[in-house]
């Protein structure tokens, strides 16, 4: 799928991306899913599929962060308060953290309310607001919501699809 341009492109790349994602999710056993046997968002680390999970919430809570802050006048930390763009695997390890007390389907209900408030925030903005004024340096808000729902949701998919062939 190309990268989305517009509105309705975004809207469709994160319902069709997310679909995908979600259709392969739902068929992984919950017994399989602790076990750290895919590869790691780290370079020589392995993580579980609650792990993968986990970090899609991370990505697009905090997708839903730097929207409130940014519709409220404050100031963003991008990626994250504390961490730089070159500390995400840090910050992946921060997202497994903070979700490893939630079971399988915990995790599938989060993910799945993430996706729809997402949705909800490009419902209400205008193409012109996502795309055609920068956002953050001289990524525009389109593109910065992609980066971290569509994208990351096709890249997901595709690890899984490798581990289940494994």
């Amino acid at each position: 799928m190309a990268v989305p341009t517009n509105k309705e492109e975004l809207q469709q790349a994160i319902h069709t991306n997310y679909g995908k994602l979600k259709k392969e999710l739902s068929e992984i056993p919950h017994e399989l899913t602790l076990g750290k046997n895919l590869e790691g968002h780290s370079k020589g680390t392995l993580m579980s599929v609650n792990n993968l999970v986990a970090y899609l919430i991370g990505w697009g809570q905090l997708v839903l962060k730097w929207n409130r802050m940014r519709d409220n006048n404050e100031d963003v930390d991008f990626p994250d308060t504390g961490y730089k763009w070159n500390e995400l695997g840090k910050l992946a390890q921060k997202f497994y953290n903070d979700y490893e007390d939630d079971d399988y389907a915990v995790l599938l209900e989060k993910l799945d309310q993430t996706v729809k408030d997402i949705l909800s925030i490009i419902d209400k903005t205008t193409n012109n607001e996502l795309y055609e004024v920068a956002w953050y340096d001289k990524w525009t808000r389109g593109r910065m919501i992609q980066f971290n729902t569509s994208s990351p949701y096709n890249n997901a998919r595709g690890r899984i699809r490798k581990w289940r062939k494994l």
